[in-house]
């Protein structure tokens, strides 16, 4: 599957010698490259538990992986985390100059909605595109990633309790996680019930990736993470570690992949590629 989304990604994007050429240079150079396809592969894995057909499962993983692609690049910007270094290589601000990361995220923002009300896939109907663009949209809201984005810029430096800095990744990193998910499920025309047991897997896969992220942040290395290493306690944010010590992060980090995992007993076996992503999620070095 991720050789497929990363078909599907290339063919989105504009040829980079389309239009303004150094935007689409930069839209390309942020989306395309080493990345995880950790977004579109929930997508997929979800649609396929529920037997959705593949070419429908195509837009809604490209349109998540865009707003993902969108959003490292606006939170690498020196007004947010202010990093010089992702996936390996130098951050598309570093790259190509702040004024080109600011319109290539919101470029490849766009692009991502365009991309999915266009969707050719068969038997893709008007309802369940509008469910999905309402669902992609939320997850980058104020409700969702922005949202959380906002909480981690005002807490930065100060301190949060253990709810608090959970609502927080709940919404910067979890809104966009349910949102794959929920794509997934919606491709195929799954009922209110699956929906919501999916959504109790996806919002505790969210924490897990982002509990895992932040102690790789104080135990990994940068040219294992393909970005800075530390960043975090340099920059005074509160996380996990620094919260609840690195042993009590990772007590954490089994409570909730339990969690995500136990919430897919009721589909069996056929769940399988959605339990090694979470467990990938908790035990990944990058």
């Amino acid at each position: 599957m991720t050789a497929r989304s990363e078909t599907a990604l290339e063919r989105a994007l504009p040829p980079a010698n389309h239009g303004p050429g150094r935007l689409r240079q930069a839209m390309r150079y942020a989306a395309l490259g080493s990345g995880k396809r950790l977004r579109p592969l929930l997508t997929y894995a979800t649609g396929m538990l529920l037997q959705a057909p593949l070419p429908r499962l195509d837009a809604p993983a490209v349109a998540a992986e865009l707003i993902h692609a969108y959003s490292l690049i606006h939170d690498d910007l020196p007004a947010m985390d202010d990093d010089d270094l992702r996936r390996g290589r130098p951050t598309c601000h570093v790259a190509f100059g702040e004024a080109t990361a600011i319109l290539a995220g919101d470029a490849l923002q766009a692009l991502a909605f365009d991309h999915l009300a266009h969707d050719t896939a068969p038997d893709v109907d008007a309802a369940t595109s509008l469910c999905m663009l309402r669902t992609l949209a939320t997850a980058c809201g104020a409700e969702g990633m922005a949202g959380g984005q906002a909480l981690d810029l005002a807490a930065t430096g100060g301190d949060l309790d253990l709810p608090a800095l959970e609502h927080l990744h709940a919404l910067k990193t979890g809104a966009l996680i349910r949102a794959c998910v929920r794509m997934g499920a919606l491709a195929a025309a799954a009922d209110a019930a699956t929906l919501a047991t999916l959504d109790d897997y996806a919002a505790a896969f969210g924490l897990a990736f982002q509990i895992r992220d932040d102690l790789l942040d104080v135990e990994g290395a940068t040219a294992t993470l393909g970005k800075t290493a530390g960043k975090d306690l340099r920059q005074g944010k509160p996380t996990f570690p620094t919260l609840l010590g690195m042993d009590g992060a990772q007590r954490r980090l089994h409570e909730v992949t339990a969690l995500a995992l136990q919430a897919l007993a009721p589909f069996g076996a056929k769940a399988d590629l959605l339990r090694d992503l979470a467990h990938h999620a908790a035990t990944r070095a990058r």
